[in-house]
């Protein structure tokens, strides 16, 4: 049995949940999110918590309550909170600005290359190398901040490129010269 599965997941005041069968719709201040889960799992509703429990002792439904349990809660989060990720912008001459809602990188190449967010994405630049990427939905967020960091991956030699704010680069030495 999944041990996240287990847990409740917590209903704070300003957000609803309404469960349809297997399609659930979260509605907090930030916004709203739907999701169809997939099948084999149970959704019980009280006033404070949702709790979710396989449908059968099959191990199908055992494999997903702990994952749509997950997906409930980052849903909630989500629509109480929102998601951000932080990417950083490493290296001469590259940089960042917010054109519109478009995102413009310029990263060494010989154009500058145009990122068009999708609904509900917003990009924020600071001091033309750091870019935060924040909506309600953790998948998308993930994902386009994915799509900006592989514009220009960090190399390991001088650690030039795109990375996440907490990422560590490991480093490689050099050629060494001759002796």
């Amino acid at each position: 049995m999944s041990r996240i599965g287990k847990n409740p997941v917590p209903i704070p005041d300003k957000v609803s949940i309404d469960i349809q069968g297997l399609s659930i719709t979260v509605k907090g201040p930030k916004g709203e999110l739907k999701r169809v889960m997939p099948s084999g799992v149970n959704f019980d509703k009280t006033d404070q918590e949702v709790i979710v429990s396989p449908s059968t002792s099959k191990r199908f439904s055992r494999e997903r309550f702990g994952l749509c349990r997950t997906l409930i809660s980052n849903m909630v989060q989500g629509v109480s909170e929102g998601f951000t990720k932080k990417l950083e912008i490493v290296g001469v001459g590259s940089r960042a600005q917010v054109k519109g809602k478009n995102l413009v990188v310029s990263a060494g190449y010989s154009h500058p290359i145009e990122m068009v967010p999708p609904d509900g994405i917003t990009y924020k630049v600071e001091s033309n190398t750091n870019v935060i990427v924040s909506g309600i939905d953790k998948e998308v967020v993930g994902n386009e901040a994915a799509k900006i960091r592989s514009i220009r991956p960090p190399e390991p030699y001088k650690g030039k490129g795109i990375k996440y704010h907490d990422e560590r680069i490991i480093r490689k030495a050099g050629k060494s010269g001759k002796k």
